[in-house]
């Protein structure tokens, strides 16, 4: 009869070698390509004229993304947006516009990227003038009103205000801009409005003030004649 050991040893054995062939097979498939196409950059589909629209609860429209062309890809669920117009709107403010060459969609739909050229765009009120904001990169989370760079921004401010600076953070809802780095300011104050100046009465240079005053006072109580009121100013010669 054989000993336990004699069997023992050809299963052990066979069992090392059954754990060797699945390491070689594993690490042989994480290093080479995959032949059923999922490690690929390729599109599974693609839109021309894409446009799309949110509301808020009570049925307004929040914002407008729109772009000439929208290309999906799977492998990680990223969209490209070629000239990409996103514009956002609220009740009773200015909306504002963004628009770029190129544009990114996160996976989750949370954040919009738009690279080169980018202009921003706020409408005028009746209080402030359009503002214009250039860069080059820009990165938006419309459902949180913000917007943010690293890039330098240069922005301009209806009637003759400019602002340089590297890196912002816009927040719509608080309305409020807040430059990182290399901030520089130009303004020039708005010329004064021209404010029209009361003509004076002038006096005849033969008559005195005290004569002008009697003069007045009679035309006003004689009789048969309508009482008129002056308020005409009377300076001494």
């Amino acid at each position: 009869m054989y000993s336990r050991h004699a069997i023992m040893f050809p299963l052990t054995l066979l069992f090392m070698m059954a754990l060797i062939t699945f390491w070689i097979n594993q690490t042989v498939q994480e290093q080479g390509p995959r032949i059923d196409g999922s490690n690929r950059h390729d599109p599974d589909y693609r839109l021309e004229n894409f446009v799309t629209t949110q509301t808020d609860v009570n049925g307004k429209l929040r914002y407008v993304l729109a772009a000439s062309e929208m290309t999906h890809y799977p492998d990680d669920d990223t969209t490209v947006l070629q000239r990409p117009k996103f514009t956002q709107f609220a009740v009773e403010k200015p909306y504002t516009q963004i628009q770029g060459l190129r544009g990114y969609i996160s996976s989750d739909g949370e954040t919009v990227e738009f690279v080169d050229n980018v202009k921003v765009i706020r409408q005028a009120t009746p209080e402030k003038g359009e503002m214009q904001l250039l860069t080059e990169k820009l990165t938006i989370e419309p459902n949180k009103d913000l917007a943010t760079t690293q890039s330098p921004v240069t922005i301009t401010q209806a009637p003759k205000t400019k602002v340089t600076a590297v890196g912002m953070v816009f927040d719509k809802k608080n309305q409020t801009m807040t430059l990182l780095n290399r901030v520089r300011v130009h303004y020039e104050r708005p010329a004064p409005k021209n404010v029209p100046v009361a003509k004076a009465t002038q006096v005849k240079p033969k008559q005195s003030a005290k004569t002008a005053k009697v003069s007045k006072r009679k035309v006003a109580t004689t009789p048969n004649k309508k009482r008129v009121q002056t308020q005409s100013i009377i300076r001494k010669p």
